[in-house]
């Protein structure tokens, strides 16, 4: 045995791979609800059901569509227009009369969306600056949503280490603080189980030593509302863009968005379509979720279309808590732990829903609160087409009876539905996309929340700084958006993407006996080396380990020698057939033989050899008009100049103008013409 797996960890080497891991537990997101269902215990019972789709979200008690920001729920129940909140967070009252936007504004930036990337990306931008100083001057920022004021509805969570370094940094460069009351709860373990496969004992408990985190989304929220404690002070609009991009920076329906050399303008509508407003922006950000209509996707890559994780989950309470010898628990599950994957299937008595379970498998997740309430989700994890919410619902019922856990109310329903991989923006765009509109989730555990607030980070500080430049320096826009891009996606990251994306096309072909020995053997790695794949983005913790290709080949040998026979061969063998329907991508990833994927930005003069041409040749032409006494007239490119430090050819084209020799006047004479 101990010979095979050494022999398929050399094979591991010369092709390498990936892992993936769950959208809930992991790096940052715990889930991106479609939809929430809440229902009130006191007097009588109230339901508000918001189905949030592709990053849009459908009310039933709204007749339209409205795309969300990555993670937020954006159907509003009011059709209020522009306000601008001046004093408060999403719990203003309604009392408040709030300052109200005029049909035209103006403003450094315009931030479209109201999630958490969108209001995060606000709120960095317009902060007065910490105590680096490095992150430039704060801006003049308007985030622009009709349904700025629905409440965000997923169930966070993060690791504590992540999300503890995203908040010192926010702090350090912008001054803003992510104050403990963001944290609903804390779990000092996490707990795993993959048994029923590989000899691994179904009842086998994998338990790991690493604090996870519930982020309480409400308090998250108002610490990103202007003017909280922070003194971020963006202005917000109630309204919606009405364009969709067809080609690079052209836009439908004419005129409503317009770029030019200093920015852009764009038309903005209220939800009821009766007030318009222009607004005036320097720069666009686009945080309004995968789904995006102003931020394409470059079409020319070799990138499949993504997969989808989709998961049903509810908050509830359960008759019972289980107190003995060994500690407090729900069925199973230790109320002082975490629950990152139950992946066993022996809940299933129908044979036909087995089949369907161990060929389209699902995992249970489950977060222990106060008392006997619970957050349960069924998840399945990335799938092409996407699996049944229906199905997911139906599992997470049947594995809840199996195991004795009797609910008696069910206080929230999520559906949640994550656009996973895909293409990445097409470059050379003016409009900055963030978050889902950049294809920022990770493409094999869906998650996002804490690579969005990371990333937020250095996007602000990109922005900040060109932007805020001085007076007398002309800022490129179209510039300071690739520099944003490049801020999101360096060779470097694109690099450890396309790792990762491999990673979520190997799991999806997996049966449920190849994602248990998977993760079983993940999960046997060291913590910074599984820790550094979960994250996915540079800044997290121990991102290090796989920011280069040497590293990620390092982590391919390792993890390989790790997993069951079966799955590493199975692995090794999806990596040749990858790399001959996909490209390139992933040996760009793990060789340097390739060289680095190709960047967002470019030289401010990039195009300068197209503009001038052959400066030897038009110089030397101009040099033989000037000395010729039959050539008139010296073409008029000549005599543009070649470059800010060669004048040699306005010197000629001067030259010539001057000393070229006058006609002799025409001479009379006696003779007549000949007849």
């Amino acid at each position: 045995m101990a010979t095979s797996r050494t022999a398929l960890a050399v094979l591991g080497a010369a092709s390498l791979w990936w892992l993936g891991i769950e959208c809930h537990a992991f790096a940052g997101i715990a889930v991106v609800p479609l939809s929430t269902v809440r229902t009130t215990t006191t007097g009588p019972t109230q339901q508000q059901q918001r189905h949030r789709i592709g990053g849009g979200l459908l009310s039933s008690r709204s007749p339209s569509i409205r795309r969300a920001e990555d993670g937020t729920s954006t159907t509003g129940l009011r059709s209020s227009y522009m306000d601008s909140i001046s004093g408060g967070s999403s719990g203003k009252k309604e009392s408040e009369t709030p300052e109200t936007l005029s049909n035209k504004e103006e403003c450094d930036v315009l931030v479209l969306g109201s999630g958490p990337a969108a209001m995060a990306m606000a709120s960095l931008l317009s902060a007065p600056g910490g105590s680096t100083g490095n992150s430039g001057s704060a801006l003049n920022v308007i985030l622009s949503d009709s349904n700025y004021d629905t409440e965000w509805p997923p169930n966070y969570g993060a690791w504590k280490d992540e999300w503890e370094s995203i908040g010192d940094k926010i702090q350090a460069n912008f001054g803003v603080s992510l104050s403990p009351s963001c944290v609903d709860r804390e779990w000092s373990k996490t707990d795993c189980y993959f048994g029923g496969s590989f000899d691994i004992p179904t009842e086998q408990r994998l338990r790991v030593d690493r604090p996870y985190l519930r982020i309480d989304r409400i308090a998250l929220r108002q610490q990103l509302s202007p003017n909280s404690t922070n003194d971020q002070t963006y202005r917000v609009l109630k309204a919606n863009h009405i364009s969709q991009a067809t080609s690079v920076n052209v836009y439908s329906p004419a005129q409503s968005l317009m770029h030019d050399s200093e920015g852009s303008t764009i038309q903005l509508q209220s939800k009821d379509g009766a007030t318009t407003t222009t607004v005036r922006a320097k720069l666009i950000v686009d945080c309004t979720g995968h789904e995006t209509k102003l931020v394409l996707k470059d079409p020319r890559t070799d990138a499949r279309p993504p997969g989808f994780q989709i998961a049903y989950g509810c908050l509830v309470s359960v008759a019972s808590v289980t107190d003995d010898s060994s500690g407090k628990r729900i069925g199973p599950y230790d109320t002082e732990a975490m629950t990152l994957f139950d992946y066993r299937t022996d809940h299933f008595e129908d044979e036909n829903e087995l089949q369907r379970a161990q060929s389209s498998p699902t995992f249970m997740y489950a977060m222990p609160l106060e008392g006997n309430r619970i957050f349960f989700e069924e998840t399945s994890l990335v799938a092409r087409p996407a699996v049944s919410f229906q199905e997911c619902k139906d599992r997470c019922l049947t594995r809840l009876k199996h195991l004795g856990i009797e609910v008696t109310d069910i206080e929230e329903e999520e559906f949640c539905y994550i656009p996973m991989g895909g293409p990445l923006p097409l470059k050379d765009q003016r409009i900055v996309g963030f978050g889902g509109a950049a294809a920022m989730v990770h493409p094999s555990t869906g998650y996002h929340l804490c690579r969005c607030l990371m990333a937020a980070t250095d996007v602000a500080s990109t922005i900040r700084t060109q932007l805020s430049s001085s007076e007398e320096e002309e800022v490129n826009v179209d510039q300071v958006a690739a520099q944003a891009y490049h801020a999101i996606w360096s060779p470097q990251n694109i690099g450890q993407r396309h790792f990762a994306v491999f990673g979520g096309e190997f799991l999806m072909k997996q049966r449920v006996e190849g994602l248990r020995g998977f993760f079983d053997g993940f999960f046997r790695l060291s913590l910074e080396t599984w820790g550094g794949f979960l994250a996915g983005w540079p800044g997290l913790p121990n991102n290090d380990k796989h920011e280069t290709w040497a590293a990620r080949i390092w982590f391919g040998l390792t993890f390989v020698s790790k997993l069951p026979p079966t799955v590493a061969l199975d692995m090794l063998t999806s990596i040749v057939s990858y790399t001959f329907t996909d490209g390139l991508d992933l040996i760009q990833s793990v060789t340097p033989l390739l060289g680095d994927p190709k960047p967002y930005l470019t030289p401010p003069d990039a195009d300068a050899k197209y503009r001038i041409g052959d400066v030897a040749a038009k110089t030397e032409a101009m040099r033989m008009i000037m000395a010729s006494q039959t050539t008139e007239e010296v073409p008029v490119a000549f005599f543009e100049s070649t470059t800010p430090d060669d004048d040699t050819t306005s010197q000629v084209a001067t030259a010539s103008l001057t000393n070229k020799q006058e006609p002799e006047p025409e001479q009379k004479t006696d003779v007549e013409p000949f007849q």
